[in-house]
């Protein structure tokens, strides 16, 4: 690894497990190099929905988006990717995911034309997309949506609204998630590839602790093309639940990238901080604390790298990994970023300071692509309760 980054952006002795090939220790070390390259563009300073846009096309110029376009699905590398960068910057994360979100739909559901015309400017950072499923009444309650998607001669005309969408306001393409049909709750759903420039579709901003392009978004008589259908009628749940099964880990990954990044400002400030004769972390309580984050990091980090493992061997239950991955590493990285000021005192609560934005920024973790109580549900429902011992799953 290259000195002018922080050691730790990785555990390199995890990544040394066989969990990981050697072309997944090749792209870490790519990782850092090009984080420590850009390391002002990802610092984030500036109006969040430029800066977004900015890191985006970065990300595109440098090939880091091009699995978009081409080459297999490979979540270990989508979650390395995501750890370097929550490390270096929330909005270098912000960018990647929600571009890696958007496109993942198309890239596993469209038609030939639908990824022809959208992939390659994804794959670029020319293009911006996001994934629209949530509503105000309907937000981890997939099958409660209710935007109405009402067929015609011409197609689909989109009458409602979506609420707490990333990238809203910047995107030029929303994959959105609306009812089509008078099934009960999850059966009548279908998905949309909807331009921006859909006439009728509004965005209201809404503004948010960790700031970034984020907003609701208001469809009054949109009309859509029949050929902006994605996957077949009907199918929109089903879409929706795949994505965000595969998405949910590499949350996890995110959350150990904040994490490490307050960790080590910790560590640094418990070394040189003057303490009663000697040093802030030779007081006991002290380096207890920083035990209990070093546990915790391993525990995340071994939990992340299972699933990712698990999901691209094509393992059955990587759903319930999934789920377990994100709740344990954003539970963790909470406690661990809340220890992390704690460490640094009243300097950890200076406005703007790194630690103060490591702790509203790792808040929506535990709540975006499904909140720590959903996960709860997923993890239990996939309890087995009368096995008699505790199997490889």
């Amino acid at each position: 690894m290259t000195t002018t980054t922080p050691p730790s952006t990785f555990d390199t002795r995890l990544l040394a497990l066989p969990l990981y090939d050697d072309h997944h220790r090749a792209l870490a070390r790519r990782l850092v190099t090009w984080c420590a390259e850009h390391r002002d563009l990802l610092a984030g300073d500036g109006r969040p929905e430029d800066v977004g846009r900015d890191i985006l096309r970065a990300l595109g110029d440098a090939g880091w988006l091009a699995f978009l376009d081409q080459g297999p699905d490979d979540h270990r590398a989508l979650c390395l990717a995501r750890e370097a960068l929550a490390y270096h910057g929330d909005l270098a994360d912000f960018a990647f995911s929600i571009q890696a979100l958007a496109a993942t739909p198309i890239r596993r559901f469209g038609t030939d034309d639908q990824r022809r015309r959208y992939l390659p400017g994804l794959a670029a950072g020319t293009l911006c997309g996001a994934f629209a499923v949530s509503e105000e009444s309907a937000g981890s309650d997939v099958a409660a949506i209710g935007l109405d998607a009402c067929e015609t001669e011409a197609g689909w005309v989109l009458n409602g609204g979506k609420a707490w969408i990333a990238n809203a306001g910047i995107a030029d393409v929303y994959t959105v998630i609306a009812r089509t049909g008078p099934g009960p709750g999850a059966l009548g759903l279908s998905a949309f590839l909807v331009p921006a420039t859909t006439p009728g579709l509004r965005v209201e901003p809404v503004p948010v602790i960790a700031p970034r392009a984020f907003g609701h978004l208001a469809f009054d008589d949109c009309p859509l093309p029949r050929e902006a259908l994605l996957g077949r009628r009907g199918a929109g749940f089903p879409i929706a639940m795949e994505v965000l099964d595969r998405f949910r880990m590499t949350v996890g990954a995110a959350a150990l990238g904040f994490a490490r990044r307050a960790a080590d400002a910790a560590l640094a400030r418990a070394r040189d901080r003057p303490m009663l004769g000697g040093k802030l972390f030779d007081l006991p309580t002290v380096r207890a604390a920083f035990a209990d984050i070093e546990v915790k990091l391993d525990a995340a980090a071994l939990l992340v790298a299972r699933s990712a493992w698990e999901t691209d061997q094509g393992g059955p239950r990587h759903a319930r990994h999934s789920a377990v991955a994100k709740l344990y590493a954003t539970e963790a990285a909470q406690e661990i970023v809340d220890r992390a000021v704690q460490i640094f005192g009243a300097a950890g609560l200076v406005r703007d300071s790194l630690l103060e934005r490591l702790y509203r920024q790792i808040r929506s973790l535990r709540i975006y692509e499904g909140s720590s109580e959903v996960q709860q549900a997923v993890i239990a429902a996939a309890i087995d309760p009368n096995r008699t011992h505790r199997g490889a799953s």
